[in-house]
């Protein structure tokens, strides 16, 4: 399987920092980018952080040379954070590439999409699911029946939860679902103010990390259609497709290098301070993603899938109607 990489670097945005480089070309005249010898065109990709594929690709030099070979540079704008931010960034023609969940993309694809996914990384088997704290009475799905559950809503978290007591055969009102950012639901979690978080490996490593908490069921439990995918402006995927295929070719082979390697993609930057992953939290970061697999094209089996959660949504009522995620994929193949 492919596995959910601390690809976090294409995560979304949390925030937008000024934009001092267009999304476009720097050109000098000549408006479409090429790669003629005019200019270079600017792709506009969060700021990676201090783990993964694209923070190691910045920190050697690799990236700009594997973009440079086809007339573009990296602006790294903002920072990681959710999907539904970077959708909105990427319809307002602030951002060019963002990675995000199938689940927080079928909602963004609900409202008016400017964005086109083309690579897909199977659902993680072992980083996702329903934690709880260690010392609790949850020892099943079925005992998490009248307790308070926190999710990010139309998000991954949201869609654990459904998934797995629809799995159990629970109801899916037999729960309270707590709706919260999952940059803000580490402390109500650890103050016991809900009873277990449905989270995915970006949030859990550090909490299993602490020895303090566990899954009561994990993505392979949930048999989890969660995939990670990376999404690409559409305009820009229409005017420099050459680039959207360069970039994903060194997602591709990097991410396999990150599975074979973990620790080496991990603190890139830095190995002290809050971007760090240290003690326990390491070499449960590491073992998430040896379990894994690679970035890799949307083939038939993956669109499958894709449409199963999208039906899920609809029949549980997170969107109001189907959406067709078939319309809003590219080949990446078959870009040129």
């Amino acid at each position: 399987m492919r596995p959910l990489t601390p690809l976090a670097a294409l995560a979304a945005l949390a925030a937008l920092s000024t934009v001092t480089a267009c999304g476009g070309t720097d050109t000098g005249g000549d408006p479409k980018g090429t790669t003629n010898g005019k200019g270079t065109v600017t792709v506009r990709i969060p700021d990676p952080g201090n783990a993964g594929v694209l923070a190691r690709g910045k920190k050697d030099g690799s990236l700009d040379k594997a973009l440079a070979a086809v007339g573009a540079k990296v602006a790294w704008t903002g920072s990681a954070g959710p999907f539904a931010p970077a959708a909105q960034a990427m319809n307002a023609d602030q951002l060019d590439i963002a990675t995000g969940s199938i689940t927080s993309g079928i909602t963004s694809l609900s409202q008016s999409p400017g964005f086109a996914f083309f690579t897909a990384t199977d659902p993680d088997p072992v980083g996702e699911g329903i934690l709880v704290r260690e010392g609790s009475d949850i020892a099943s799905v079925q005992d998490l029946v009248g307790r308070k559950v926190a999710v990010n809503k139309g998000g991954t978290g949201e869609y654990l939860l459904l998934k797995a007591l629809a799995q159990a055969g629970i109801p899916a009102d037999k729960v309270e679902r707590v709706y919260l950012r999952p940059d803000q639901t580490a402390a109500v979690f650890n103050a016991g103010q809900v009873d277990a978080w449905a989270v995915w490996s970006t949030y859990a490593v550090a909490e299993i990390g602490t020895g303090k908490a566990r899954f009561v069921a994990d993505g392979a439990a949930i048999r989890s259609d969660n995939y990670s995918l990376n999404a690409v402006r559409s305009g820009f995927a229409k005017e420099h497709p050459e680039i959207v295929k360069a970039l994903y070719a060194y997602l591709h082979e990097n991410s396999a290098k990150e599975k074979k390697d973990p620790a080496a993609y991990l603190n890139v930057f830095t190995d002290a301070g809050p971007t760090a992953v240290t003690g326990k939290a390491r070499d449960v970061q590491i073992a998430f993603t040896g379990k894994g697999g690679t970035v890799d094209p949307i083939g038939p089996e993956d669109i499958a899938r894709f449409e199963t959660v999208a039906r899920f949504y609809a029949d549980q009522k997170v969107t109001p109607d189907r959406v067709d995620i078939a319309a809003h994929l590219l080949d990446v193949e078959k870009l040129s």
